[in-house]
């Protein structure tokens, strides 16, 4: 067999870590973030079973039978402690307990002190990192974000970036006015090494100008992961979950970029991210077409979502334009015309109300848009960029496709 290549070999890693491993990663920690359950590992077990299709509840894997000893191991356990503090709270035990406890010391050591399973013993202690709050660190106290100068220019570059970077779309236009107030300017040099691994970080960055290499250091090896420019975050992980970073950040070349703190990040950002799943998540219920789908799966739709506003008698879609848009309507109506002949003027042939989509047949197909969509009123739509449709509503393509009959 020819040797292949360690750039190619490499590349093959990543396109299939981004392809297969990330989507399920992404779904299960959104999961379990909304559920935070106190078991993690059976609930990851249980959910990972689910998205394969295993029977709930049957032992179908060693992961289980694994799980299995270790809770054994432990239900043991507490159940020995638990007999021990009920001798000890009995009149008159205490001496007792003195006394059975030297009796039983070599016992103890061999017996009480015994390992656990291998199964325990052979995995890496998990790390806890949260913020602590208290009477020098409240939740709740008043929150007044820093401002610091900026030009008009200044500031409506920033709002730009801010309105195409992911991150920050559960904001409204106020909400990102203050984010773009808050932000500090940096511009660092080619070479410069802007985050290390493993160091804490407090502050978060979005490119505007310049590319930067994102580097991991796999079984000591530091390795190129990934590339960024305008428009992306970086930095923000430590900021979401409170851990160190990910992550080494260099600048390929010279880079202009906005520093958000901490703490500006978790009383605007974080909060209406929360908010903004919710309110979605409550509304995708109510829409037909999602009807039948898990709380997870609505959730990572929700957190995909982009809010677009339109008045009355605007055009939404053209007929023949690109599609690369899927449309929810979330409050108000709308209308789709046609024309059937070149020159024609168009007719009606659909209306639409909340909870009504449209725009799926130009990414199902791969065609121009086959018809207008225009507001009726005042509309709010949810919408969903090419991607994020096949990758999120890929399963519910069948009924998509289905549903199309409605337009002819």
């Amino acid at each position: 067999m020819a040797d292949i290549p360690v750039s190619t070999f490499m590349q093959g890693h990543q396109e299939y870590i981004r392809k297969k491993v990330n989507p399920v990663l992404e779904s299960m920690v959104t999961q379990v973030l909304l559920d935070r359950p106190d078991d993690l590992v059976p609930y990851m077990i249980k959910w990972l079973s689910e998205q394969a299709g295993l029977p709930r509840g049957t032992a179908t894997s060693s992961e289980y039978e694994e799980l299995a000893e270790q809770v054994a191991y432990w239900e043991q356990r507490v159940g020995e402690l638990q007999e021990k503090v009920g001798r000890v709270q009995k009149p008159g035990a205490a001496e007792e307990e003195a006394e059975e406890e030297e009796e039983e010391e070599d016992e103890d050591v061999d017996d009480d002190m015994a390992p656990p399973p291998a199964s325990l013993i052979s995995r890496p202690r998990a790390s806890v990192s949260a913020e602590a709050y208290g009477t020098w660190n409240q939740m709740n106290k008043v929150f007044e974000p820093p401002v610091y100068p900026k030009s008009a220019e200044q500031m409506s570059r920033i709002l730009h970036v801010l309105e195409s970077s992911f991150l920050f779309a559960a904001l409204d236009s106020g909400e990102r006015e203050v984010i773009a107030k808050a932000m500090q300017d940096k511009v660092v040099e080619s070479g410069t090494m802007i985050i290390k691994q493993g160091d804490d970080g407090d502050v978060l960055y979005v490119i505007e100008e310049g590319s930067l290499e994102c580097y991991k250091n796999i079984e000591g090896v530091e390795k190129m992961v990934k590339q960024v420019g305008p428009g992306d975050a970086f930095g923000e992980l430590a900021l979401l979950y409170s851990c160190p970073r990910a992550a080494s950040v260099k600048a390929v070349e010279k880079c202009v970029l906005w520093e958000l703190d901490r703490e500006t990040f978790n009383h605007i950002v974080k909060d209406a991210s929360a908010k903004k799943r919710d309110r979605y998540e409550n509304f995708l219920k109510s829409v037909p077409l999602l009807e039948g789908m898990e709380s997870y799966e609505r959730s990572k739709v929700a957190d995909a979502l982009r809010t677009e506003n339109f008045e009355s008698g605007q055009t939404i879609v053209s007929q023949g334009d690109p599609g690369d848009k899927f449309f929810i309507i979330e409050d108000g109506e709308a209308i789709a015309t046609k024309s059937f002949v070149a020159g024609q003027m168009p007719q009606e042939v659909m209306q639409y109300k909340s909870g009504d989509y449209f725009g799926e047949l130009a990414l199902l197909q791969n065609e121009p848009r086959a018809a207008n969509v225009v507001a009726k009123t005042s509309v709010k739509v949810l919408t969903l960029d090419r991607t994020s449709f096949k990758r999120l509503l890929g399963p519910l393509e069948d009924i998509l496709r289905r549903n199309t009959k409605r337009y002819t």
